[in-house]
This record gives structure tokens, C-alpha cells and sequence, in this order.
């Protein structure tokens, strides 16, 4: 007699199949996503499609809420096989995924990327730190009495911080289903929060009040919310050289001839200082497997082999031409062997 999980995961094939027969059974990967780890699971994939001679999975950039949105909708050809995602699963996310029947998900943690604040080459270098971007940034800044808060004044950096050009605040950033955005607020603007001593002190006495004051960016027009396209932020660099753009470095590796990133805390956004987490807006870049879908639509594990491959994400490998910071070769190695033993997650891995 097959036992509970058993006969879940029979009864999950077959809705499978009964779907993919109604609809064409598809025979293409579908992988949904991270604008951000989006140009290296594309050349992933391209890559497999030429080597196996299978059909080339289908990569679209949703943004990581996004993609998380669809992943977890259910299980079944009508449903992406794959996300990409720029932070890690939330738990809510996860939740979600269950309710909707997606219960064995697989986490791969591919590597790490560094958010940049870039400025078009024709412009001066700006260096910041991460109170400067807190302050130019925050929809709510602290007044002139500790456990003050103002509605943000600053309109230009001068007015954040005098060491600063008097250029106007004008930055293009991604919207809120980008994980770019979460790790940016997360990394930056919470870096930053936390220069302030009574902000600090919040945290400890009312954790959801500082994640609001420092996690809220202004809405008055000075952040410009520029959607899931970096290559359109980093082409709006170049016709707004007073703009500053947020987006991975992978985008400023690939456009080192028109934009460069500013120097966070005083280091440089660089593949050296991103890989030992010096430079100090570095997020890690994972995507996730439905895997009730492997051993249907065809060609998922395959992909997956690709990815995690020592010639795709190795300290040579040629994503890491591409931008990307790989894991140390003993996390590669133990990822691997998950990833291709297609071990699912618990859900404690999740963010809380």
C-alpha cells in the first residue's frame, strides 16, 4: 500500500500529465524570475539547449516576488518549473507554496551579486555611505529631537550630507516585487538606519516600527521606480548623467564603459570586495525547483546539471565572466549533489 507522501506525489504526476495532454504537454522548461539572475540562468540555458540539442528553457523576468507569486500558484504544466530569485524564499512564500499544493521545493543557492548605485561615466565619481543613502532615500527622516521623524526635506545630496555635490536627488531603483529592491532596502537603507543611535535603539523595543522607518522609501518623485529592466536603468544613465541607478553588478560589469558604481563605506563595488563581503550591499542569488515537475516537462534536470556545473559556476566557470561571485568550491560542491539529488527544502530555510 503507498503511504501518505507516496501517494501524493502519484496522484501529483498524473494531474500532471492530465494537464500537459490538455493543454500540448509542453516540452519546454518554463523559468520565471529575477531580473537580476535572469542573464545567467538565460545563458544557462542556452548553453543547454545547444549541447543537448533540446529545446531551450524559456526565461522571462518577473521580478523575484513576482516569480515567487507564480511558482507557488500550483502544480501542473500551466505553472513555471523554476524561479530565480535575488534574496531567499520567504516564509509566507513558502506558506503559500504548500497551501497551493507545491510541496517539494528544491533551493539552490547559485552564488552572490553586489547592488550597485551607478552614475553615467560623463558624470563626477560620488561616494556614499549607507546613512547618506538612508537619509536621501527614507520617506520618513529623523527631526531635530531624538524619536523625531519629518517627512523626507532633502532634495539635493548637499542637503544630506555637505561633503556631498549639490546634484539633485534623482534615483532610478527597481519596484517592490524586486528582490533587488528587498535586499536594497534590507542592506542600505537598514545599514544605514542603524548609523542613528535612537533607530538603533528602536530595533531592540519595537522591531516593526524600525523595519517601517527604514525599509520605506519616499514616494514623492525622487526615487523613480524604473521596473524589472536594469539594461533601461543603465540606458536612462546615459541620457541623465545627474540620475544615479540601483541595480547588480553583473549590469555594471557588462556596461563598465558608460556607468560605474560608487564607492559604498569607502569601497568600491568590485568582484574581489563583493566575493569577501567587504563591500557591504552584497546579497546571495538562488533559484528554486518545483519538483513535482522534474521527470515531466522534460529537460529540467538537464538544466539543472548545467547550472550547477563547474564549467557554468565555477571559479572560472563562464557565469562568472558574466558578473556573478561563485560560492567556495566546498558550498558548490555540497549544493551539487542536493541540487542533482533534487533534496527539497524543509521550510525552516526560509526568511522569517
Amino acid at each position: 500500500m503507498l503511504g501518505h507522501k507516496q501517494l501524493q506525489s502519484a496522484i501529483i504526476s498524473v494531474s500532471l500529465l492530465l494537464v500537459g495532454s490538455a493543454a500540448s504537454a509542453r516540452e519546454t522548461v518554463e523559468v520565471v524570475g529575477s531580473s537580476t539572475v535572469y542573464p545567467f540562468s538565460t545563458v544557462v540555458a542556452e548553453r543547454y539547449g545547444r549541447s543537448s540539442g533540446k529545446p531551450t528553457p524559456k526565461i522571462e523576468a518577473t521580478g523575484s516576488g513576482g516569480g515567487m507569486k507564480l511558482f507557488c500558484s500550483g502544480v501542473g504544466t500551466n505553472f513555471p518549473d523554476i524561479t530565480n530569485s535575488s534574496r531567499r524564499m520567504k516564509k509566507s512564500e513558502f506558506d503559500q507554496c504548500q497551501r497551493n499544493g507545491v510541496e517539494e521545493i528544491i533551493e539552490v543557492h547559485v552564488g552572490f551579486d553586489g547592488i550597485v548605485l551607478a552614475n553615467s561615466v560623463a558624470a563626477q565619481p560620488i561616494a556614499l555611505t549607507r546613512k547618506d543613502i538612508f537619509l536621501a532615500l527614507a520617506a520618513r527622516v529623523p527631526g531635530a529631537s531624538d524619536g523625531q521623524l519629518i517627512d523626507n526635506p532633502y532634495t539635493t545630496w548637499r542637503d544630506v550630507n555637505p561633503n556631498l555635490p549639490a546634484d539633485p536627488i534623482e534615483v532610478m531603483g527597481p519596484p517592490p516585487t524586486s528582490g533587488t529592491r528587498d535586499a536594497f532596502v534590507e542592506l542600505a537603507m537598514e545599514g544605514g538606519c542603524q548609523e542613528i543611535a535612537w533607530l538603533e535603539a528602536l530595533k531592540e523595543s519595537d522591531k516593526l516600527a524600525f523595519k517601517i522607518i527604514c525599509h520605506t522609501i519616499r514616494e514623492d518623485g525622487l526615487y523613480i521606480e524604473a521596473g524589472e529592466n536594469d539594461n533601461l536603468i543603465v540606458q536612462k544613465l546615459q541620457a541623465n548623467p545627474r540620475a544615479l541607478g540601483i541595480f547588480g553588478f553583473s549590469f555594471l560589469d557588462q556596461n563598465a564603459d558608460t556607468v560605474r558604481g560608487a564607492r559604498i563605506d569607502s569601497v568600491a563595488p568590485e568582484f574581489e570586495s563583493i566575493a569577501d563581503k567587504s563591500y557591504p550591499i552584497s546579497r546571495p542569488l538562488y533559484f528554486y525547483i518545483k519538483k513535482a515537475h522534474v521527470g515531466v516537462v522534460p529537460g529540467i534536470q538537464g538544466f539543472i546539471n548545467e547550472f550547477t556545473s563547474e564549467k557554468a559556476w565555477g571559479d572560472e566557470g563562464y557565469l562568472a565572466d558574466k558578473g556573478m561571485i561563485p560560492l567556495p568550491q566546498a558550498s558548490r560542491r555540497t549544493t551539487a549533489k542536493n541540487t542533482r539529488g533534487l533534496v527539497a527544502m524543509t521550510g525552516d530555510e526560509a526568511l522569517k
